[in-house]
């Protein structure tokens, strides 16, 4: 007959190696209840040493939480919501809560059906992002929420967001530092909030090294080329383009290099986004403003954990970019 292994530590053990009752044991591990610190920290000790993990179930029953949250996003294919996911992953496991992710595709139904059975698992609280700067309409639930990259029209509302002007003024002075003075602009549609918010940025911080207006268009490395040609074609002499998006700028340095145009030497180029798929992909590897998503992750699910422990943080906080220089600007 096969031995029995040695049986899994319990409560009442935590609770007898420590010197308290069970239902002090137990208060402590959940953090609730009117303990002194020293008592905690003796039953954390006893639980480490006896190698006890506490019954999520139990925890939740004890603490009237879940220790879920639930993460609601437009973005279906994770460009931006999948780095704002694994930062919020970061600071949640923290405190060993888990996050449940809802793609709406868009969808206004989609999402009431999310955050219908977000509510009913009872989740402490909901993140909000998607893929777009545009300010959307807040969401109307009963619990905690705080909204990433895609602020909230409510000022009373929590919003984390990119500074977008920052980073785009960051490219342009990093251009000028290296002796730039014939400036253009390439970026995406004048419908998008992020596209005007650069090219604002750019004209403000260029200022007379500017190169005509931004030339406007879509997303996508195809508008890149094309823009190289419309801009060559004016005769205008350029010797740097700052670009609203990575995939603009692997565009433009495609193009640039099928017309015998040297990146840096006879044109420097930045882009914006840090999208790795594309910044590291170009020929040559991009300099580039990365929009530091895991950090607005993390930063944004910490202020979700201090508004459901009863201190929100009201309005807008805005997180700074960071520029990577590449090969794009200073050559090898």
């Amino acid at each position: 007959m096969a031995s029995r292994g040695p049986s899994l530590p319990r409560i009442t053990d935590v609770a007898a190696l420590a010197g308290v009752s069970t239902s002090t044991a137990s208060k402590a591990l959940n953090d609730t209840g009117q303990l002194r610190e020293e008592t905690r920290e003796r039953v954390r000790r006893a639980a480490e040493q006896l190698g006890f993990t506490p019954d999520s179930r139990g925890r939740a029953l004890s603490s009237g939480r879940s220790y879920t949250v639930g993460l609601i996003t437009t973005d279906s294919s994770g460009r931006f919501s999948i780095p704002i996911m694994l930062g919020a992953e970061d600071a949640l496991s923290a405190g060993e809560m888990a996050l449940v992710l809802c793609d709406t595709r868009d969808d206004p139904l989609r999402e009431q059906h999310y955050l219908r059975s977000l509510v009913s698992r009872r989740v402490d609280g909901i993140i909000v992002t998607g893929r777009r700067t545009e300010p959307r309409e807040p969401i109307d639930v009963p619990i905690p929420v705080v909204y990433a990259f895609s602020p909230s029209t409510d000022p009373a509302d929590t919003s984390v967001i990119v500074d977008d002007h920052g980073g785009a003024s960051s490219a342009v002075q990093h251009l000028l530092s290296l002796g730039r003075r014939r400036i253009a602009h390439i970026t995406g549609p004048a419908s998008h909030r992020s596209a005007l918010s650069r090219a604002a940025a750019t004209v403000e911080s260029a200022g007379d090294a500017l190169v005509g207006e931004p030339m406007h268009g879509e997303w996508s490395e195809r508008w890149g080329r094309h823009a190289v040609d419309v801009l060559l074609r004016s005769g205008t002499e350029v010797d740097a383009i700052s670009c609203g998006s990575d995939q603009i700028a692997r565009g433009v340095c495609d193009r640039l290099r099928e017309l015998g145009r040297s990146v840096p030497d006879d044109l420097a180029v930045t882009g914006y986004d840090n999208w790795s798929v594309m910044a590291l992909a170009s020929r040559p590897p991009l300099t580039t403003v990365d929009l530091e998503l895991e950090e607005l992750g993390r930063h944004t699910a910490q202020l979700l954990l201090e508004a459901i422990a009863g201190s929100p943080h009201r309005g807008l906080v805005e997180l700074p970019t960071r520029l990577v220089t590449r090969e794009s600007t200073l050559g090898t």
